[in-house]
């Protein structure tokens, strides 16, 4: 959970950038934190709902016309956050990681994990994830990922 985040940030005093002293950078981060379970962790979570797990428990198929509306609601928060958060920074909260980006990249892997493949006509925000990648280092990003990545195997 975010709070859960926020406190392991404060108690462990991680290095500055993961949640910045920078009033104005910190601000960046709330903000991000704050939009993204409505916009980012809701449509991305319910695409993932839609495609994966309903027709795994009902044994239906999943009609077209809900995946294409799902969809939908998903690019319109993908392109809000290309334009307001990420805007033409390497991170969300300017030219450092912080949990915000962490968040954001765990929330969109959702969405990848049911065969979406939201990084690949969206060249900004594919060098973003590549950039969030480097940076917490790909094997342990590959790790984190496993269970999702595979559960369109399901």
């Amino acid at each position: 959970s975010i709070a859960i985040l926020l406190y392991l940030a404060r108690k462990f005093k991680t290095p500055d950038h993961w949640y910045p002293s920078d009033l104005q950078k910190r601000a960046r981060v709330d903000e991000y934190l704050s939009w993204q379970h409505v916009n980012i962790r809701g449509k991305g979570s319910k695409l993932f709902l839609t495609k994966v797990l309903l027709p795994l428990l009902t044994g239906q198929p999943l009609p077209p016309e809900k995946l294409e509306s799902v969809t939908e609601e998903l690019n319109v928060v993908l392109k809000q956050f290309e334009e307001k958060f990420l805007q033409d920074k390497p991170f969300i909260a300017g030219s450092e990681i912080s949990l915000a980006d962490l968040v954001a990249l765990v929330e969109l892997m959702q969405p990848v994990g049911a065969g979406y493949n939201l990084f690949e006509e969206r060249p900004k925000l594919a060098e973003w994830r590549r950039r969030v990648e480097e940076a917490v280092g790909k094997q342990l990003f590959q790790e984190a990922h496993e269970g999702i990545l595979n559960a369109k195997n399901l």
